[in-house]
């Protein structure tokens, strides 16, 4: 299945990083603002949507016949909240979200909640920015939960998003766990490391945590 990218319009500094995470076969929806990154990116939108209040709508012409979705001002969705129902409604199981991290803490917020969002309806989704990779792991709305093994980085952190998360197990890390409870008023799970050589691997039985692998 073709992976759906969403690029928003937070800063992005490092373009070479993002880009080597992107696939010729992507399908890309731009959002208002994001729409900026589009040159930088060496990418031409899918679908362009937004209500234009960051990028000149006179200005669309560059990107030919693209598909576009103006959306109004006043709306209960953010423009990047709705090209994530957006890519759901028309079938996409894997996301990646770029230009949503940065600049206003509140929007930043929102995307996170946006791979919550994601996670709850069983897709695979990932944000990447100028220094990490974030996504949830943990159990799912049907109950089932899975192992996740972290990937070669720095460090790695598990954010509490959700409550209470339950049954929570790091192996093969600096810092290990064994059927914890991690509350989102205590952050235990900052800058954890990989042992060398290994791969941590971490397990929540109930809740969701926010994994964040940071390069």
């Amino acid at each position: 299945m073709v992976r759906c990218v969403i690029v928003s319009g937070a800063k992005i500094s490092d373009y070479d990083r993002i880009h080597s995470l992107l696939f010729n076969d992507d399908f890309f929806i731009f959002c208002d603002g994001g729409l900026e990154h589009a040159v930088s990116l060496g990418v031409k939108p899918s679908l362009i949507l937004g209500d234009f209040d960051s990028f000149d709508k006179n200005n669309l012409s560059q990107f030919g016949n693209a598909e576009t979705i103006f959306l109004p001002c006043e709306k209960d969705d953010t423009d990047t909240f709705f090209a994530v129902k957006e890519g759901l409604k028309r079938g996409f199981t894997e996301f990646l979200l770029v230009g949503t991290i940065g600049g206003r803490f509140d929007h930043s917020l929102c995307n996170i909640s946006a791979l919550l969002y994601l996670f709850n309806r069983g897709a695979e989704a990932v944000i990447a920015d100028d220094y990490s990779i974030m996504r949830v792991t943990g159990s799912r709305p049907d109950g089932t939960f899975a192992e996740v093994k972290v990937g070669e980085c720095s460090y790695f952190s598990l954010m509490n998003i959700t409550g209470d998360a339950e049954g929570v197990t790091i192996k093969n890390a600096k810092y290990s766990l064994e059927d914890a409870v991690v509350k989102a008023e205590f952050a235990l799970g900052v800058s954890n490391e990989n042992l060398p050589g290994k791969n941590a691997c971490v397990t929540v039985k109930k809740g969701q945590l926010l994994l964040i692998e940071v390069f």
